[in-house]
């Protein structure tokens, strides 16, 4: 799964926006929207708030997480803690860059989020990278990953998977009664 994949996963939370149209409800494949009425709060999915958003049609009302202090804490909880804190969001980090991106206006102090959020983000992967250094120089077979996201999980992939290839070829070849030199590529 690349990024866009997981972005597009993003895509399908919900978000609150307040239309300035008028619209009955809508009847799609992954659910009814709707009714829309000029000045009504209404949950849509990501995708479709920026669509509106784009053609002027609504509001986007900002994700409970997305607040300054709520980050703050996020942030302080995981410089505090060895393991990984529960995130506001499984895609925290796709939603904070669509919504900031398209939608920058309608979210208050829009650029204390995007660092407050670039803040945590960087401080995970930290912990990540020395969560997976730990983990190859222990020879482990196994690890738990708690509280990660998609996102965060697709950072490292490529790298954890070529480590623990090389580990598996390293073990293969000094098992007693394996022929020095000779291993498969799995």
């Amino acid at each position: 799964m690349d990024p866009s994949e997981v972005e597009f996963l993003a895509e399908k939370e919900t978000v609150k926006i307040i239309p300035n149209f008028s619209l009955d409800k809508i009847y799609l494949i992954g659910g009814d929207l709707g009714p829309f009425n000029p000045g009504l709060p209404v949950d849509v999915p990501v995708w479709l708030a920026l669509n509106l958003k784009q053609r002027q049609k609504c509001r986007i009302v900002p994700p409970a997480w997305m607040d300054v202090e709520k980050l703050e804490e996020i942030r302080e909880l995981e410089r505090k803690e060895d393991t990984f804190a529960p995130v506001p969001s499984p895609y925290y980090m796709e939603l904070t860059k669509l919504l900031l991106n398209y939608a920058s206006d309608n979210i208050p102090k829009a650029d204390e989020i995007r660092t407050l959020v670039k803040d945590i983000w960087d401080t995970r992967i930290a912990k990540l990278r020395l969560s997976a250094d730990s983990f190859i120089s222990q020879l482990e077979a196994h690890a738990k990953l708690d509280n990660l996201t998609l996102m965060e999980i697709n950072t490292i992939r490529a790298f954890l998977l070529d480590s623990l290839n090389c580990m598996y070829k390293l073990r293969s070849n000094l098992q007693p009664g394996s022929s020095k030199g000779q291993f498969t590529d799995y």
